[in-house]
């Protein structure tokens, strides 16, 4: 029978500890001869990418030795980091932002001139010509004096030329492909103030060697997002367009465009960092693909002769990187509530699949995690909102009798992305010592079509605290956690929501701010390019509409902080400044106000360091029970909360 503890105060087998000490990051696959690479995030070797391969025999090796980083840091976000071509890997190396070529066990070496400074020239969305003979890449040049510049580039594989520019002129590229037979090229582009998922063009050009002939314009606009086009043939582009509302796929051919499988659902997903890869080209005309629908990835065969779709069946609820062999062999990364992240490598007609890569080395109790369940739920003005929903879970302890679990409402950032239903530990973190938790899918998050995307359009602020408000008060309404103990937790874009709660509603009980948003003037004036125009959409055109930004910051109205609340700050964040953190700390300090600051020297947007990690999860948790009242399991550092008694 199990035995009955205060929610809060359970005791856990998934630790910090065991989060920090075993799991490692996996993405984007990519076969390469007989060869299968992929990416691992290393926490433990202080969030270091790096490059590993699977030979064909099955021996697994790194390809980038240490203390090399596969890291782009183009728009800040990077991706689209390396490449491979048989056995030689290229990649952007994360302190100078040089590109590299590796082969083998040999020392890796430079194939881009040494930049003015660290950093000034930036490479991502690397792919190869046909031939081999060079890289193809997204070039991001910082100059103090001049705004920052982006244009695609060619370098040649041995050093020996580049970069030379093929394109420019636009604010932002991807996509830069060329086709098989090496004569043409696409790519796609998109300005200011459009994100790429807003509106994004989709270019083709002849390739030759003194650069590109006149660029034809094939799909995409202001109000029409493409995403991840790819090269059928000579003749094919395969594309996916939200022409139709939802991210469908098309293809091009003969100078027209066909819709392959019409529905309801999301093929695409935002494109917050290159390389990303929702389907891929396999024997027969056939594509493997994933798309989404009521917060469910799957996986699927598009036979793009018949326009039809075959499910695959796979134990899996959140996939990435779709990668193949162009004929038979796929990998993807899997996960599922009780699954985590795996590197898979599939043959298509099969349902066998053999696993390549665990994120995570321990086996976890399936006792101990907590299942999430896809809600809707009513929110403002009679619109309707989905969240996971995942009660508290623990193999040995439930709650005592007539008590209701307090509730954490997390919501993702961007904050144009979405949540998904993979197992994530850190949220088992909290369900396992007796928390419930909610992350919430509001207004404005993909995975539901573009109509609900564009719900947040002009009212970022808004749609997104009241959908986290509604959700809080869905489920203490329904009786299944305690509406006297209610925190909310977010980072980034999140963070904002999470200070706005505090501030502009009296709901939530507790706060947790991962380098959140606290000034929004600030935010458009000092954030780096691929942002800079964001809020033009999500909020207003800036200045012209600083009214509203001044409305909708938190920092404005700080004296007004409902709850105590913990802030978590990287000391070397481009994104969300320090700053924004501490002139919101100062304002509470002048107000005599609950807060506690816990900041990490070396760690940018988002935390990749084990140490980093482990403390803020271990910290939020010692400031939850000083909040709530309860006696955590785990021995953890105090941390100082000032105007707490």
């Amino acid at each position: 029978m199990p035995d009955t503890k205060p929610y809060g105060s359970w005791t856990s087998s998934i630790t910090a500890e065991l989060i920090t000490a075993n799991e490692i990051v996996l993405a984007r696959p990519l076969f390469s001869g007989g060869f299968l690479n992929w990416l691992e995030g290393r926490p433990l070797e202080g969030g270091r990418n790096v490059v590993v391969r699977r030979d064909p025999t099955g021996v697994v090796t790194d390809v980038t030795p240490d203390p090399f980083s596969a890291r782009s840091r183009v728009h800040e976000y990077g991706g689209g980091t390396w490449i491979a071509d048989g056995e030689r890997v290229f990649f952007t190396e994360d302190s100078s932002q040089r590109l590299y070529r590796v082969t083998g066990k040999e020392v890796p070496t430079p194939i881009t001139p040494e930049p003015p400074s660290p950093g000034s020239i930036r490479y991502a969305d690397l792919s190869m010509t046909p031939d081999g003979d060079s890289v193809v890449v997204v070039r991001e040049v910082h100059d103090n004096d001049h705004e920052v510049v982006n244009d695609l580039v060619i370098v040649a594989a041995d050093g020996s030329l580049g970069p030379r520019s093929l394109t420019a002129g636009r604010d932002f590229y991807s996509f830069p492909r060329v086709s098989p037979n090496g004569k043409r090229f696409l790519w796609t582009s998109w300005d200011h103030p459009q994100m790429p998922w807003d509106g994004t063009d989709l270019w083709v050009a002849g390739l030759t060697p003194d650069g590109l002939s006149v660029a034809q314009h094939v799909a995409g606009g202001v109000k029409e997002s493409i995403f991840q086009p790819v090269w059928g043939d000579d003749d094919t582009i395969y594309f996916i367009s939200d022409r139709s509302g939802w991210w469908n796929l098309y293809a091009f051919h003969g100078g027209e465009t066909r819709a392959l499988v019409p529905m309801e659902a999301e093929f695409g997903e935002p494109q917050w960092v290159f390389g990303l890869s929702r389907y891929a080209l396999i024997e027969g005309g056939r594509l493997a693909c994933v798309y989404t629908q009521g917060g469910t990835d799957h996986l699927a065969v598009v036979d793009t002769k018949r326009n039809s779709l075959e499910d695959w069946p796979l134990p899996y609820t959140a996939i990435t990187g779709v990668a193949s062999d162009g004929i038979k062999r796929v990998a993807i990364i899997g996960s599922s509530p009780s699954v985590p992240s795996e590197l898979v490598l599939l043959e298509v007609g099969s349902s066998d699949r053999t696993v390549i890569r665990k994120s995570l080395d321990v086996e976890l109790d399936p006792r101990d995690l907590s299942h999430p369940q896809h809600i809707e739920f009513p929110s403002s003005g009679g619109r309707r909102a989905y969240a996971f929903y995942y009660p508290p879970t623990n193999k040995t302890t439930s709650g005592i009798s007539g008590e209701k679990p307090p509730l954490i409402v997390t919501s993702h950032g961007g904050p144009t992305t979405h949540a998904t239903s993979g197992l994530k530990l850190k949220t088992q973190f909290w369900t396992s010592r007796g928390f419930a938790v909610v992350d919430v899918n509001y207004g404005g998050s993909t995975g539901y079509g573009r109509e609900y995307r564009n719900l947040l359009l002009g009212r970022w602020g808004i749609v997104d605290l009241e959908d986290c408000v509604a959700v809080a008060r869905h489920l203490a309404g329904k009786g299944y956690v305690d509406g006297e103990r209610m925190a909310i937790r977010g980072g980034s874009a999140s963070g904002f929501t999470t200070l706005s709660a505090l501030v502009f509603h009296d709901l939530f009980r507790a706060g947790a701010s991962y380098y959140g948003v606290a000034d929004l003037e600030a935010l458009a004036r000092d954030t780096h390019k691929f942002e800079s125009r964001y809020l033009d959409n999500l909020i207003g055109p800036y200045p012209e509409r600083a009214d509203l930004y001044r409305k909708r910051s938190p920092l404005r109205k700080a004296e007004s902080l409902s709850a105590p609340i913990i802030f978590f700050q990287g000391l070397l964040d481009a994104v969300v400044p320090p700053s924004q953190a501490e002139e919101m700390i100062a304002a509470l300090r002048r107000n005599a106000l609950p807060f506690a600051y816990v900041t990490f020297a070396e760690e940018r947007h988002g935390f990749r360091q084990a140490a980093s990690i482990r403390r803020s999860l271990e910290a939020e948790l010692y400031f939850y029970s000083r909040v709530f009242g309860f006696e955590a399991a785990d021995t953890v550092d105090p941390v100082e909360i000032e105007n707490f008694n």
